[in-house]
């Protein structure tokens, strides 16, 4: 059973919590920088409450000396600076791993922790009652302590007044918010990292305020020696060697890739309104709207907040009538109001982009939790029949190159294009290759930036915006152009942009739009339809089929399988809408045993390859308890079901 790292030298599991607003991700931040910097590979796993502030919340950081893709179950390091963390994830802690508490803490009982919620309370009293530990933190971190794990008991508020003595600070109350940075640096000392690398992260983090920047650097260093004094660290398996850093690696944040490709895509103008976990690709923008262009030049990109999310999708929509890359980012709940909109955009044959982070519903759902149930609502939104393009990806790196050809897609075939991300991609960290501007190309499709000489008019003399030719994409021309005069509505029309009811254009019409799925399944290429992963083995004839922020997990699944003699074959699919049926026929001819994996709880895309390949799943892994899948469950259900002994569909349930 896959439990946790091997050897905890250059390959752990650290995590860190606090109730929100404490500092937690900052410090968890700045632990992942101090890695990267040092040389390491890392994926990291944030996980917070709806509330603004107050509630608990966690960040997992994976480290290894390889690439890695997804987070794992288990903790090698717990740092703590409330009882909520001790009491919600002390039982995580592997054998050889450790603790770091306040031990001003350690009387605390549950029930002087309003924060943590009945249902939870009661699993941890009852697992406390059984190891006949008390239910107070000390009882917590003496059950963690039976099962192997290293107690590093600190007096936070003490060593605070130590220091406010060291550096002529009497003013407690400015020192109190570096208790996290405090932690974070008692933890490093444990794991022998060096404190030079440390500090230069800290710097990172906080280059826009560079006082409190050499603050907390003061601050961390007098915590990491009070750690290396005060502790045998001798026996610790813990250790972080800090290794070259590789010139092509990047540290990138999943609200930040997205983003970042449809800068280089073009995008120049984007409207939202606030939702989680969308929020983020717009506000990212709108820290970085001045543009570096080709020629030297500066330019800008517009973001606008809406006052909802239909302004927010009709004024994208607008903005793309003009000839502007133009998009909008939102979630479950605001994609429900854009249905009709994304209707009008259809109807019209406009080259929209809609980022759909999603997240657990339905209704307002889990807002900050993690799900992919909006599948089958993306392909099929709006009244009626038109086209659309539903494109999903996989991990950061892939959101920023998707993000190009999402805008790509949207002008060639001239429809909405729905870009699938989700909660999981932009709450996460990760280290990967420096995304590659030369592998980037921009198709702005058949846009006319003026008419020719001779253009072609209607029967009322007017543009034919919606011509019907030898090929279902007409020549466009932005709102404006001169001479060109067409018309937009919602209602069915003519070549001109003219209402029409009549039978024949009606139907002209609609092989027109719905058409152009045909001519996109001809020209978007396999890799950008699904990608296969190792080779099928004959022996277990075994496939995984996946999509989206799962596929991080699998791989790292299947390669802890593969040390041990086992192959499994993964495809992963990309394009949804229109689906690669053919593609996939192939991909899974051979197939005797196929394993579809999905955050959702009727296996959407299992239903999609039951009704475009006619063949079902023999076995279903499945999770929709918010919190994503990590290697760990993934291993453990794939080897139940190669040992002969899985039920057909499996309910992942872990998480806090």
């Amino acid at each position: 059973m896959l439990v946790g790292a091997k050897n905890f030298a250059n390959s752990l599991t650290w995590m860190i919590g606090g109730a929100q607003g404490s500092g937690v991700d900052s410090a968890a931040n700045i632990f992942s920088r101090a890695c990267f910097q040092g040389g390491l590979h890392i994926f990291g796993n944030r996980e917070y409450y709806s509330n603004i502030k107050g509630e608990h919340s966690y960040f997992a950081v994976r480290v290894s000396e390889d690439p890695i893709r997804s987070h794992l179950d288990d903790i090698n390091i717990l740092v703590s600076f409330d009882a909520e963390t001790i009491f919600r994830h002390a039982d995580k802690v592997t054998s050889g791993g450790a603790i770091i508490y306040d031990s001003d803490l350690s009387s605390t009982t549950l029930q002087e922790v309003p924060t943590i919620d009945e249902p939870a309370a009661k699993r941890i009293t009852e697992m406390l009652e059984k190891s006949e530990s008390p239910i107070t933190v000390n009882g917590m971190v003496n059950f963690a302590k039976k099962n192997g794990a290293a107690l590093y008991d600190i007096p936070y508020f003490g060593i605070l007044k130590q220091f406010s003595m060291e550096i002529n600070e009497p003013a407690l109350s400015k020192l109190t918010r570096m208790i996290n940075v405090m932690a974070l640096s008692a933890s490093m000392a444990i794991l022998d990292f060096d404190k030079e690398i440390l500090a230069k992260a800290i710097k990172v983090i906080f280059k826009a305020k560079p006082k409190i920047a050499d603050g907390n650097v003061l601050a961390a260093n007098y915590a990491y020696e009070y750690v290396k004094s005060r502790f045998d660290l001798s026996q610790s398996q813990l250790k972080l060697s800090c290794k070259p850093q590789s010139a092509d690696i990047i540290l990138v944040q999943g609200n930040q890739s997205s983003a970042m490709g449809k800068l280089v895509a073009g995008c120049r103008f984007q409207t939202y309104y606030p939702i989680t976990p969308a929020s983020d690709d717009s506000e990212f923008l709108e820290s970085n709207q001045i543009v570096e262009q080709t020629d030297g030049k500066k330019g800008s990109m517009v973001v606008v907040q809406t006052e909802d999310e239909i302004a927010a999708i009709t004024m994208a929509i607008g903005g793309a009538l003009t000839g502007v890359r133009s998009g909008t980012a939102t979630s479950g709940p605001g994609f429900s109001l854009m249905a009709e909109a994304l209707g009008w955009a259809g109807m019209n044959e406009v080259p929209l982009v809609v980022s759909l982070y999603q997240r657990a519903g339905p209704s307002t759902g889990l807002p900050t939790r993690h799900e992919q149930a909006d599948l089958r609502f993306a392909i099929h939104a709006g009244h009626g029949e038109f086209p659309r393009i539903v494109f999903a990806s996989g991990d950061i790196e892939e959101s920023f190159y998707d993000s190009v050809k999402a805008f790509n897609f949207a002008e060639r075939y001239q429809m909405p294009v729905i870009h699938m991300l989700d909660k999981a991609i932009a709450n996460s960290v990760m280290t990967c290759k420096y995304f590659d501007q030369s592998r980037v190309a921009i198709d702005r499709g058949k846009l006319l930036q003026s008419l020719p000489p001779s253009v072609e008019v209607g029967a009322a003399g007017h543009y034919l915006r919606f011509k019907f030719g030898e090929s279902p994409v007409s020549s466009r021309i932005p709102l404006g152009t001169e001479n060109g005069i067409f018309w937009n509505s919602g209602d069915e029309h003519t070549e001109e942009g003219h209402i029409t009811e009549d039978p024949f254009i009606r139907n002209k019409m609609m092989d027109k739009r719905l058409s152009k799925l045909d001519l996109a399944l001809e020209e978007i290429s396999d890799e950008d339809k699904a990608v296969s992963y190792g080779q099928l083995d004959p022996s277990l004839a075994l496939t995984v089929i996946g999509w989206g922020s799962t596929k991080g997990a699998i791989l790292d699944a299947l390669d802890e399988l593969a040390l041990e003699g086992k192959t499994v074959h993964f495809v992963q699919v990309r394009l949804m809408n229109p689906f690669p049926t053919a593609l996939l026929e192939r991909m899974l001819f051979d197939t005797k045993i196929l394993v579809d994996i999905e955050m959702n709880h009727t296996s959407q895309l299992g239903s999609l390859v039951k009704q475009y390949l006619h063949r079902d799943s023999e076995y279903r892994i499945v999770k929709y308890n918010g919190r994503p899948m990590s290697t760990s469950e993934i291993y453990n259900a794939l080897m139940s079901i190669i040992k002969g002994n899985a039920p057909r569909r499996i309910v992942l349930e872990h998480g806090t």
